[in-house]
């Protein structure tokens, strides 16, 4: 294995770019919203995802994809609100983010943490956003952890608050993703 990843690295130091490809079924996507009263802990589910990028220049591309439709607080009444008073997720069914720049040197071989600049996609409005990211590069495989705030009242979802339950007018964001690394997609 140790050979595999001397091959990787010598690839990405020749300045090919460098694709991860995401893994559904081992990315979690998490939110937590603080209420006055209590907090909400919920999850999204992961539905695809790539993110391409240049060592060298730190140029990025490619797309994840959140199904906006799997949200999940733990409370059916709760749910059934998010989705069709805020989210509107039968109108608008994913939440994506679309990277264009790497600030920081990702390294090939164990763990960095960078900025990722780009755009997110949420309820059909495109709002740029720069996410911390904790990447761990491992042979053929990657793992990257980012925790971010969306501001979505401010970018024009409804704030959910009601009488007496005052609500926290940004969301948390974890996101825990396995990836492969195909390097050098030139």
């Amino acid at each position: 294995m140790k050979w595999i990843a001397l091959l990787y690295s010598a690839t990405l130091l020749q300045g090919a770019e460098t694709k991860l490809v995401f893994e559904a079924a081992n990315t979690e996507v998490k939110f937590k919203l603080d209420a006055a009263m209590h907090t909400v802990h919920g999850t999204f589910a992961f539905r695809s995802g790539e993110v391409i990028f240049d060592p060298a220049t730190g140029k990025a591309s490619g797309e994840l994809v959140v199904d906006a439709a799997s949200g999940k607080s733990g409370s059916d009444s709760r749910d059934s609100r998010m989705h069709k008073s805020i989210l509107e997720s039968p109108k608008f069914a994913t939440v994506t983010f679309v990277p264009d720049h790497v600030e920081g040197t990702v390294a090939m071989q164990g763990s960095s943490t960078v900025q990722v600049h780009g755009t997110m996609n949420l309820h059909g409005v495109g709002h740029e956003l720069t996410i911390p990211v904790q990447v761990q590069m491992n042979g053929g495989q990657a793992t990257a952890t980012t925790h971010f705030l969306v501001p979505y009242v401010k970018w024009g979802l409804k704030n959910p608050s009601m009488l007496m339950l005052k609500v926290n007018e940004n969301v948390e964001i974890d996101i825990h993703g396995a990836a492969k690394i195909v390097a050098g997609s030139k």
